[in-house]
């Protein structure tokens, strides 16, 4: 690349080193790659649902709630339906907390099927580790019980901090593997359906009308038309079975055109980009740093000066917004 850049590196050497991540993808000289159409869509009414259900974790060391009022409440009703009668002002113990269970129900789950859980703290316990979490009813927005949950927790996210030793992350936050167990079934006759829809994740005109002529190429009739640049109906043929139609569509590879794109994550700080993605030439001036971009250059080009000089995160995410903003950069941006 030519260009050139002026750096006043004293103001850099009294920052602490950052650690940052720039990944970039390499896209070859054909701008095509196959995707099957299950991939990149999907099936309207096949879809997951949420659960989330209130409950208690106990056999806590002494890391649970404080006696709040609420979870004694919630305590005390426990001990009701085992017939033991106690005051809520009575109770003392900070080896339980008050959570809220959640968990995701899949498209054709099955009564006995088994879920994964997540268990959150809603008091002001201190850590959830080693506690067990007493059998909770899981509801839908219905309000109906679609899962029972119970079991012993598991506690993850430990790392070595620097010069800290080992911490625990999010302790007050737990998971369980298998932990509930789905009780009624979400009805779905898709057996018998003479038709369905398609959603493509993404909305495009040509991507919808091009999908719709590769399913009727495959199947020699008209069997899906697009409703919109993200919806197309898809009509059965005679003498085969919904699933297996649908299996077929979702198998026929479509040649999706590539797409360049950058994606900001600004929690991580982490970046991801193509590397053919061009930047016009600009002078970028942000806080003591100047860089003088010439001629057009890359985004490796671009991420190499950044890493050199060991660019902030947060003074990289801003350079590229106002980069976007202004025009030299071209290509979509988007931040999550």
């Amino acid at each position: 690349m030519q260009s050139s850049e002026t750096i006043k590196l004293d103001w850099w050497e009294r920052k602490l080193a950052v650690t940052f991540i720039v990944i970039f993808y390499f896209v070859a000289s054909i701008n095509l790659f196959a995707q099957k159409i299950g991939d990149i869509s999907s099936i309207i009414g096949v879809r997951d649902n949420q659960l989330i259900g209130y409950g208690l974790v106990v056999g806590l060391k002494g890391t649970g709630d404080s006696s709040s009022a609420f979870t004694n409440q919630t305590l005390s009703n426990l001990l009701k339906n085992v017939n033991v009668k106690l005051n809520p002002k009575d109770i003392k113990s900070k080896n339980v907390a008050d959570v809220v269970v959640t968990a995701t129900l899949p498209p054709f789950a099955r009564q006995g099927d088994k879920l994964d859980i997540t268990i959150s703290s809603i008091g002001d316990a201190k850590s959830l580790e080693g506690g067990t979490l007493l059998l909770t009813p899981l509801k839908a927005v219905d309000g109906k019980i679609y899962a029972l949950a119970q079991g012993h927790l598991t506690i993850g996210g430990f790392n070595v901090g620097q010069n800290r030793g080992v911490q625990a992350h999010f302790t007050t936050v737990g998971k369980l593997y298998g932990g509930a167990t789905v009780e009624r079934e979400v009805t779905f006759d898709l057996y018998h359906q003479k038709n369905a829809t398609l959603s493509l994740k993404e909305s495009n005109f040509n991507n919808a009308v091009t999908i719709q002529n590769l399913i009727n190429k495959t199947f020699h009739k008209k069997v899906a038309t697009a409703l919109d640049p993200r919806t197309i109906r898809l009509e059965k043929p005679k003498k085969i079975s919904m699933p297996e139609f649908l299996a077929q569509v979702q198998n026929i590879e479509y040649y999706l055109p590539q797409q360049n794109i950058v994606v900001i994550d600004e929690r991580t700080g982490t970046i991801v980009a193509g590397s053919d993605i061009k930047i016009d030439p600009i002078v970028i001036t942000q806080g003591d740093m100047i860089i003088k971009i010439e001629k057009r250059s890359s985004m490796t080009d671009l991420a190499e000066i950044f890493q050199k000089y060991h660019a902030k995160p947060k003074d990289i995410i801003s350079i590229l917004e106002t980069l976007k903003a202004s025009g030299p950069l071209k290509d979509e941006l988007k931040i999550n």
